[in-house]
């Protein structure tokens, strides 16, 4: 007989690559809800209920998620799986691949404190398997309730626990604490201070008043890049090009359905030319329903002479591999990885970070 395979393993990667497809949150829920209620049995009692057909008596399994199980028992791929690989997506250009080969980690990142679909050490793990060498944590700021944005209090335990977390994770890698915090009406951004300072990066977006006109818009997104707490402009314009993928499963998923957005109305050539004087770098989002900023703004950003961070802004596991869309958006423009700062290690990162004006 076949050496049976690690059944969990293969409902987690099957979770990952639905993620990571954009597939609908019900299919990803089944398989990594199977693999949660599977996680603390034994092999033999595994092995005895796969042989008489009474997985789908615990809570959590289905027909399809047992059938998976029993195959990997047996030694075999789960046809799940093999028909998940065969069809996916296609290969990238030389020149994405490169870009994409020298990133070292990913500055955008959510887990189920605020809307995420998955906890801290599971996003981490995600971000090992795939090589990366470290993982901004940027749960949501306190204004973004739809979110589960973070109070003062709740970001400081969340720094104890990625403490914590980093303690037990592999070595050659770590979580670096950062947040998605709010660009206010004003300008201002949305946390404390001295909370701000104990950070390691700071990416700021805007998440309200998108309709503002230009010159408010303009002077609100002026005022937060010249803030010396900020490092990262996020997703700059707003826009949504297509529905949210279903594939987010946090609990702020059903306050995020837009279909599609236009971009925010501002004047980029003076934000841009903001942000290289202030050394903050512009994002790169990756999600595939925002391609935020579209490539005519990657190329006038980049003919400012600003920095970027090519960033997933990942809801889920399978979502810490979307860098790969905007490595080849950035490579159509042009964007070469000296200007990317997640080409960094993360201690050159934090320097940076850390010594910006």
């Amino acid at each position: 007989m076949a050496r049976a395979r690690d059944p969990i393993a293969d409902l987690r990667r099957i979770a990952f690559l639905l993620e990571r497809a954009n597939e609908a949150t019900y299919r990803v829920r089944a398989f990594r809800s199977a693999a949660k209620a599977l996680a603390g049995m034994s092999a033999a009692e595994l092995t005895e209920r796969a042989d008489n057909g009474t997985l789908t008596e615990l809570a959590g399994v289905g027909d399809v998620t047992a059938r998976c199980v029993a195959e990997s028992l047996a030694g075999e791929e789960p046809v799940y799986l093999r028909r998940l690989v065969a069809t996916e997506g296609s290969d990238l250009d030389a020149e994405a691949t490169a870009l994409r080969a020298a990133l070292r980690g990913d500055c955008h990142t959510h887990s189920d404190w605020s809307d995420g679909g998955s906890p801290i050490e599971e996003m981490a793990l995600a971000a090992v398997e795939l090589g990366h060498e470290y993982m901004v944590l940027t749960d949501h700021s306190p204004r973004l309730t739809v979110a589960r944005g973070l109070t003062a209090d709740r970001l400081r335990r969340q720094l104890d626990h990625v403490a914590q977390v980093n303690a037990a994770l592999p070595e050659g890698f770590r979580i670096l604490t950062g947040i998605e915090v709010d660009i206010l009406a004003d300008g201002s951004l949305d946390q404390d201070d001295d909370l701000l300072e104990r950070l390691d990066v700071v990416v700021g977006s805007v998440h309200s008043g998108l309709k503002d006109e230009r010159s408010k818009m303009t002077r609100r997104m002026l005022k937060a890049v010249a803030n010396p707490h900020l490092d990262i402009l996020g997703h700059v314009t707003g826009r949504m090009v297509s529905s949210r993928p279903a594939g987010v499963t946090g609990p702020g998923d059903k306050g995020h359905r837009a279909r599609t957005r236009a971009e925010s109305d501002f004047d980029a050539d003076a934000v841009f030319a903001a942000c290289a004087e202030h050394d903050t770098a512009v994002e790169i989002n990756s999600r595939p329903e925002r391609q935020d900023p579209p490539k005519r703004l990657i190329r006038r950003a980049l003919e400012a002479g600003c920095r970027f961070a090519i960033d997933t802004d990942a809801h889920a596991p399978g979502q810490l591999d979307w860098q790969r869309f905007g490595c080849e958006r950035a490579a159509l423009c042009g964007v070469p990885a000296d200007r990317v700062i997640n080409t960094w290690s993360a201690d050159q990162l934090v320097a940076w970070t850390h010594s910006r004006p």
